[in-house]
């Protein structure tokens, strides 16, 4: 039976996918997935504890062991949360930067913030790829997330910690902004239809990782993933994520 495992934004998405490729396939069983942050997905694919990791973040020369193959299968949307108490419209870069670097530590510095006071920063954790994507998209190589920031372990836990508290501000998915407010960015609101457009700036990859090329039923299953024309697929990503065909 085909393992995966890996980042907890690709989670829902990849369930999904097995479901789907076991009904398109009802003699293989449906690939068991589980979750456990892009960094054990990696680790374990370069193991051989799973035969697929999945990475949220792309590929890092020289971090990441060697031997590793890494399959582009789709691409997300990550958007800055708060609370829908404090449901700010928009913000620049510079806000962006100040407060995940802590410069601007109070929402009274903030344009259209509902609140005021200390800002009750959140981030993930250093095992997840969207912590890595978010640094990379919106802070920049130079540029690193305030150590003050509390760590969640999970998109869901991020955003059930921001979801409740007026004050906080964090990162997840587009997928994942159920419960929070989506910030915009840069005057562009943070939406499905406008990542997969183009238009919000804030996009990454979602990755499949195989120790070699890969072979077997992980050939199968990512070579069914990103076969082009290949309608279920594409429905399935499209529905919460941006599919790459």
């Amino acid at each position: 039976r085909l393992i995966i495992d890996g980042s907890t934004s690709m989670l829902p998405m990849t369930q999904k996918l097995a479901t789907a490729y076991h009904k398109a396939f009802p003699k293989i069983q449906a690939p068991k997935v589980g979750g456990g942050q892009t960094a054990i997905g990696i680790s374990d694919a370069s193991s051989g504890r799973v035969d697929i990791g999945e990475a949220s973040r792309d590929p890092i020369p020289g971090v990441d062991p060697k031997g590793l193959i890494f399959t582009k299968v789709a691409r997300d949307g990550v958007c800055v949360i708060t609370s829908p108490e404090n449901p700010i419209e928009n913000m620049s870069q510079q806000t962006v930067t100040g407060i995940f670097t802590g410069a601007i530590r109070d929402w009274s510095q903030v344009a259209g913030a509902h609140v005021s006071g200390p800002i009750d920063l959140f981030q993930r954790d250093g095992a997840s790829g969207t912590q890595d994507a978010f640094q990379n998209i919106f802070l920049g190589e130079n540029l690193k997330i305030s150590p003050s920031a509390t760590q969640e372990t999970s998109e869901g836990l991020e955003a059930n910690a921001v979801s409740p508290d007026p004050k906080a501000i964090g990162f997840v998915s587009v997928s994942a902004a159920v419960s929070v407010h989506t910030v915009g960015y840069q005057g562009v609101p943070c939406t499905l239809r406008n990542a997969k457009s183009g238009q919000y700036g804030g996009v990454r990859n979602f990755w499949m990782v195989t120790k070699g090329i890969p072979k077997g039923e992980a050939l199968k299953f990512i070579a069914w993933v990103t076969k082009p024309g290949n309608k279920s697929v594409r429905a399935i990503i499209n529905s919460g994520w941006i599919a790459i065909h």
